[in-house]
């Protein structure tokens, strides 16, 4: 048995007693293949949710810190999050966004599923923020359908995405796979990768029901 089979079995009737989830379109995730999961960030557990909804493991970028944390403790967070799928990248550094989009596109060319949040960050006020380029990007390179995701109510189990999260409901929507073979070839065009990441961002908006805001939520924070 895999350690992302084995964490499933034991944790994940512990978490869905905890979150009890329920699960709308299921049925649009494809069974095989490369996938790119693109969906809204209300709080951390969002992360820990979408693993345990989906059939297949979802692959996807975290906080190196996650897996260096000293002691028992930090021996368990790492065990925890690489079994479920988490790629430690260090995002900070001058090249951290360079090596999260390669991770993405080597999971993909391998044939897996890949989480990823367009906005970049998890939302400052529960609204929905513009999304970053990335995900087109990978999209376009590699050829792997977006399959648009909303989490709907994690916020409110886990309030400014910190501390242990409250039992609660909580809905996990999927949207219908997008495909953009149409634009193969343009992955450096700044206005496709524009057009290609807003109508990912727009299916997002229609599934999780958020208001949207037209700029990044990087910038948003900064400004609070």
């Amino acid at each position: 048995m895999s350690r992302f089979a084995f964490i499933k079995a034991v944790l994940g009737p512990i978490m869905r007693l905890m979150f009890r989830p329920r699960v709308e379109g299921a049925e649009h995730i494809p069974t095989s293949g490369p996938v790119i999961m693109a969906g809204n960030h209300l709080t951390f557990i969002d992360s820990i949710v979408l693993p345990v909804v989906c059939d297949r493991q979802v692959f996807f970028i975290g906080k190196d810190e996650y897996v260096t944390g000293k002691g028992l403790k930090g021996r368990l967070m790492a065990w925890f999050f690489t079994g479920v799928g988490m790629v430690p990248v260090d995002r900070d550094g001058a090249n951290g966004g360079v090596a999260a989009l390669m991770t993405g596109r080597r999971m993909l060319e391998e044939g897996r599923m890949f989480g990823i949040y367009p906005e970049g960050t998890r939302s400052p006020d529960g609204r929905l923020y513009r999304g970053r380029t990335g995900i087109a990007r990978l999209t376009l390179m590699t050829g792997a359908p977006v399959v648009p995701f909303a989490m709907i109510g994690t916020d409110k189990l886990q309030p400014g995405g910190t501390g242990m999260p409250r039992p609660g409901r909580v809905t996990v929507r999927f949207g219908a796979p997008m495909e953009f073979s149409r634009y193969e070839g343009m992955d450096r065009d700044r206005y496709v990768l524009r057009a290609v990441t807003d109508s990912v961002m727009t299916e997002v908006m229609r599934l999780s029901g958020q208001e949207y805001v037209d700029m990044y939520a990087t910038k948003a924070k900064a400004a609070a």
